[in-house]
């Protein structure tokens, strides 16, 4: 058992944000969000399009709801953004899903909540961007009515001897 007994929320369920969710869906009450219903369906199913994930990890994460709800959002503890960061052509890191998220998770987080960045962004990219949307939305003072953490992503898809459970954080 572990000494958190919140909700974790899991926002991006792709190669990051789904094996997250999964491995906080087997200890705490955690909710798992995507903005595409075709994904958040074939998870209730039990099943990974990528096979990335088996059944028997779904089978496990007993705690795991998964919802295309963006309301849920608002009964997380702590909220971990897992959104991609593509390139964009002139090889810029395109910073429009780390802006949706931040939206849609500042228009839902609860008072005292976590947010963590799990994007692989430059340095100052989570203050300088993604704070001033959370504070705007949600109406919160940032370090008072909210926090914010950072951990990069580390996952290599495909790469099953480097997956969550074996890579430091």
């Amino acid at each position: 058992m572990t000494a958190f007994e919140g909700t974790v929320a899991v926002v991006g369920l792709g190669y990051v944000g789904l094996p997250l969710a999964l491995a906080f869906g087997r200890v705490l009450p955690t909710i798992g969000f995507d903005i595409s219903r075709p994904r958040v369906a074939a998870y209730r199913r039990g099943v990974d399009p990528t096979r990335e994930q088996d059944a028997d990890a779904f089978s496990a994460a007993e705690w795991l709801q998964f919802t295309d709800e963006p309301e849920r959002l608002g009964e997380a503890d702590v909220i971990i953004a897992a959104v991609p960061t593509p390139l964009t052509a002139a090889k810029q890191p395109d910073l429009e899903p780390l802006r949706a998220a931040s939206e849609t998770i500042g228009r839902h987080m609860r008072e005292g909540a976590l947010v963590i960045f799990a994007s692989t962004v430059y340095p100052g990219a989570t203050e300088e961007r993604c704070v001033p949307i959370l504070a705007s939305l949600s109406g919160l003072t940032f370090n008072e009515g909210f926090f914010v953490g950072y951990s990069p992503e580390r996952a290599n898809p495909g790469d099953a001897a480097h997956g969550l459970a074996n890579i430091m954080k």
